[in-house]
């Protein structure tokens, strides 16, 4: 509903807002004017803080950079050069009583004229005079090194001068508090007495880190009281700067000393700067948790240290990963949480440093069994690479594995991350296994046991990971007393397997009672759809599945080395990817299964060749594999699976068989052919129809003209007509049950694999049977295109009925042409065209009805 007000009355109330409006801008008016008469009795002053816009009262140099303050800064360093250059210059000139009482003089009156310049609110010109007299300080410093002491150790001096200087200008900063230079210069300073005189007492890098740990300490304590962000700033700077010097002095130390004593010092070092660290963080909540690492770290250099120097030189990182370790038993401590969570950080780094130590042990695992792709059944490889001081790497990587598996439960904050710390804990642990074999230099037989071995560990796991997962229970089911799902409770054992399967808890997604649902019957998805759908792979599931195929490329490399291994170790990975392809769901299902069929045909070649069969029979052995696949893919159906063996199947084997069997070309037309009738009966499944019955044609036809090429025949009509006449078939198939199709894509195929090859060699043929064959087929094919109104047989017939005759009558031609004078062609030519522009119009309508009847044809 709308209220709209008559005219009149609208325009009464518009009237009286601007009468109001008027009368509040004149009362305004009349405000601005008494207040500029005031500010005129005021004075001066107050007219110009009237025009900055600042408030009468205020000091001018309070305000921001201006021009004022550079040339105070500029004044500041012309009269700081001055000053250094009196001192080195013009120094000898004068008598020692005239030397002090110059630098005396003008020390103090720079030091002292700051206070009466911040009576007077001159803060920018106190700040430049007040950074005059530090740096004259200085050179007082030095003068008196220079006249009065000169014998004295430099660096001595300079530590006991830098100490003076520190607490003079703290001094003085505390005394002349407005001034924001003297407080921070101190704490540069500062950094200087204690580093210098550990130096000069020359007593070894150990007293010098001790000093600049010491120094570090007077930081922090700076840093934790400061008021001032700058002062705060410069000590933090210097304490990341000094602790960090000493722990990597330490450090050092620590791993270069080669006996117990020798490692006390440093040590002690690294408990000290632990200390610190720790500390400083308890009372820094926002930096916590990076120094707390830092400090962590250090306790672990220190007493890791010194324990290995009491072991064998291969168990020095697992005295490390120990210590490590024993850091998670305080994550229950009673601390701030910046401080645990970085006793946290530096187990992990810790962790993960051993971890990385050990990775070679693996790489080399994985890598090394591809040397007996060199020599195959030669025997053992030789390892070419060796890693000394890593016979522990598998305690090692278990140890890490353990940690990782019982993060979750340990760490409060780890708890979200279980998935993750599952599958870390799963890889270390098979790697682990996996580079047990190289850390202790087995021989041949006990590596390839302990391959396969882990190999079906992994591939268990990636089909059932509920296994594994079951023994890492989080924090929060071991406090509240949940349990995994036993076996027969509520959920079928194909439901868990489908929730598993996609990452979720048993029973979560299947097995549930629907809401609403008071019956308490437990709805299941059926065996068929759960079969047919490929459900996504959990985490643990897919981490399994990668190493077990990573370990599965290792034994069968393994296996190479002699003809027993090799059937040992094909034949037991055959068993387990099945086994796996059985008992798994979803992706992992599949990609077991091919690695089955994969497995199944090297087993198949290795047999082959342990009978000494030629290449191309062999090759014929190989297609077993593909029609055993194409059975298996009828008995599944339309399952994901069967699709996935079969063309594994094909991929693995036709082109090996293709490889063996060239150089024997009969053999290989047989196998072509072997290979088409395989497909040809996968193609009688409606699923596969489309792509079997074109890969089928493929191979039907390569392998007719293999066959007539290893006969010897070179007549193209040999090689063509075969494709010919089954692509023209189709076509009349296609046509009766689709009338609409044009003949372009009926016909034109089929037509164009006969009459292009045939064409070319009848134009390099001398003698006249094969153009007047070529030319007759031309001819019946453009009067049945023009009869029939199809498009494609009449032009390609014709257009190659056309070449044919060119090709026939181009000697005559030529004969004709050079008997005719040499002005007549020309003249020809012109008269053609005179004719065809004489009749353009005619021409024209006769083109347009030439593409209509074309148009009509199909």
């Amino acid at each position: 509903m709308e209220n709209v007000l008559p005219p009149a009355e609208e325009l009464r109330l518009i009237d009286h807002e601007l009468v109001q409006l008027d009368a509040r801008r004149a009362q305004l008016l009349t405000r601005r004017a008494w207040l500029l008469t005031a500010l005129r009795a005021a004075g001066p002053a107050a007219a110009a803080a009237q025009g900055s816009g600042r408030p009468p009262g205020t000091a001018a140099e309070s305000s921001p950079p201006s021009a004022q303050n550079v040339l105070l800064t500029l004044g500041g360093i012309l009269l700081t050069i001055a000053a250094v250059a009196f001192t080195l210059v013009s120094w000898g000139h004068m008598g020692i009583g005239g030397r002090a009482l110059v630098l005396g003089a003008v020390t103090v009156t720079a030091l002292g004229t700051p206070l009466l310049l911040l009576r007077r609110k001159l803060v920018s010109t106190a700040e430049s005079v007040a950074a005059l007299g530090l740096v004259l300080t200085v050179l007082d410093a030095y003068a008196l090194r220079r006249a009065v002491l000169p014998s004295t150790d430099a660096l001595v001096y300079t530590a006991v001068a830098a100490a003076v200087l520190a607490a003079g200008w703290a001094a003085y900063g505390h005394v002349v508090g407005a001034l924001r230079l003297p407080l921070p210069a101190a704490v540069v300073a500062g950094q200087l007495p204690l580093p210098l005189w550990a130096s000069a007492a020359g007593d070894g890098i150990e007293v010098t880190a001790w000093a600049t740990l010491a120094t570090a300490g007077l930081d922090v304590v700076i840093a934790l009281t400061a008021r001032r962000a700058a002062v705060r700033a410069l000590a933090v700077a210097g304490a990341v700067t000094a602790g960090g010097w000493s722990l990597l002095t330490g450090a050092w130390l620590s791993v270069s000393a080669e006996s117990p004593a020798a490692s006390v010092e440093p040590a002690l070092l690294l408990l000290a700067a632990g200390a610190l660290a720790v500390g400083a963080a308890w009372r820094a909540p926002a930096a916590a948790a990076a120094i707390s690492t830092a400090g962590a770290l250090a306790v672990v250099a220190a007493v890791g240290g010194v324990l290995r120097t009491a072991v064998p030189s291969d168990w020095a990182v697992p005295v490390y990963l120990l210590c490590a370790a024993a850091l998670l038993t305080a994550v229950r401590a009673r601390m701030p949480r910046g401080v645990l969570t970085g006793l946290g950080v530096a187990s992990g780094l810790v962790h993960g440093a051993a971890a990385l130590w050990a990775a070679p042990v693996v790489l080399l695992a994985l890598t090394g069994p591809a040397a007996t792709l060199e020599d195959v059944w030669g025997g053992a490889p030789v390892r070419d690479v060796v890693l000394p001081g890593t016979a522990t790497a598998p305690v090692v990587l278990a140890a890490v594995a353990v940690t990782l598996g019982a993060a979750p439960r340990l760490l409060p904050a780890a708890r979200s991350s279980r998935p993750g710390a599952e599958c870390g804990a799963f890889v270390l642990a098979w790697s682990a296994v996996v580079s047990a074999p190289v850390a202790l230099s087995l021989p041949l037989d006990p590596t390839l046991a302990v391959q396969l071995a882990v190999t079906a560990a992994a591939l268990a796991t990636a089909a059932r990971p509920s296994l594994v997962a079951a023994l890492l229970p989080t924090a929060a089911e071991a406090e509240t007393g949940e349990q995994p799902l036993p076996a027969g409770s509520a959920g079928t054992a194909r439901d868990r397997d489908a929730a598993e399967s996609s990452g979720g808890p048993a029973g979560a997604a299947v097995g549930a009672t629907a809401p609403g649902d008071t019956s308490g019957e437990e709805h299941s998805v059926p065996e068929q759809s759960a079969d047919r759908a490929l459900a996504p792979v959990g985490t643990l599931a897919g981490t399994a599945l990668a190493c077990g195929l990573a370990s599965t490329a290792g034994a069968v490399l393994l296996g190479l080395a002699n003809r027993p291994a090799t059937f040992t170790a094909l034949g037991v990975l055959v068993v387990l990817n099945a086994a796996a392809a059985v008992a798994a769901r979803g992706l992992v299902r599949i990609v077991a299964a091919c690695a089955a069929v994969v497995g199944t045909a090297g087993l198949v070649a290795a047999a082959g060749a342990a009978a000494e069969l030629p290449g191309h029979r062999v090759a014929l052995a190989l297609l077993a594999v593909p029609a055993a696949a194409a059975l298996l893919g009828a008995r599944l159906g339309r399952h994901l699976v069967a699709a996935a063996v079969e063309a594994t199947a094909a991929a693995a084997t036709l082109p090996i068989a293709v490889a063996l069997a060239a150089p024997h070309p009969p053999t290989l037309a047989l196998v072509l052919a072997l290979a088409g009738v395989v497909a040809a009966g996968t193609a009688v499944r409606a699923e596969r129809r489309p792509l079997a019955g074109y890969v089928a044609a493929v191979l039907f036809v390569t392998a007719t003209w293999v066959r007539l090429a290893a006969s010897g025949v070179d007549v193209p009509e040999a090689y063509t007509l075969p494709v010919s006449l089954p692509a023209l078939a189709v076509g009349v198939l296609r046509r009766r049950r689709d009338p609409s199709a044009s003949s372009w894509v009926a016909y034109g195929p089929g037509l164009a694999a006969t009459l292009a090859p045939s064409l070319l060699a009848a134009w390099g043929d001398t003698d006249w049977p094969r153009p007047l064959l070529l030319g007759v087929a031309a001819l019946g094919l453009t009067l049945a295109g023009a009869r029939l109104r199809l498009r494609a047989p009449l032009l390609l017939g014709g257009l190659t009925l056309a070449l044919d005759a060119l090709h026939e009558l181009a000697p005559y031609v030529v004969q004709v042409v050079d008997a005719l004078p040499r002005w007549l062609p020309p003249a020809l030519a012109g008269l053609l065209l005179l004719a065809v522009g004489a009749t353009y119009e005619q021409r024209l309508r006769d083109a347009r009805r030439l593409r209509e009847t074309l148009g009509r044809m199909r």
